[in-house]
């Protein structure tokens, strides 16, 4: 097959914009914090019940001591302190908060689903 000159790029008659403002951008990444923190909490509950083992040791006492109701006070207490110490920061850079929580909740949801398929 030849192209015979054919361009395959596509072309825009303008340049497509989208305003992404520092206040988007944060009320996205808090969509993003809160399927985060499901997914970590329901990944982590699956990956237990399998039988995988909690490697965090502050939320292996929590769930030990407290269960689900150990879990969530531990994740509340996370986004607590980042509501707290969000209005100390420049209006534009606060949507660093729910990034510093999304992340790594974004991260271990990833890794427990990974050690959930090696189980299942």
């Amino acid at each position: 097959m030849s192209s015979d000159g054919a361009d395959a790029r596509l072309r825009l008659e303008r340049p497509v914009e989208i305003a992404v403002t520092p206040a988007r951008l944060e009320r996205g990444l808090w969509v993003l914090v809160a399927f985060s923190l499901i997914g970590d909490i329901a990944t982590t509950f699956v990956g237990l019940h399998l039988g995988l083992t909690e490697s965090n040791p502050v939320a292996n006492s929590a769930i030990d001591g407290y269960g689900l109701a150990g879990m969530l006070a531990l994740k509340a207490a996370a986004v607590g302190v980042g509501l707290a110490c969000r209005p100390l920061l420049p209006r534009p850079y606060r949507a660093i908060v729910p990034a510093g929580l999304a992340l790594p909740w974004t991260v271990a949801t990833m890794l427990n689903l990974a050690l959930i398929a090696t189980v299942v």
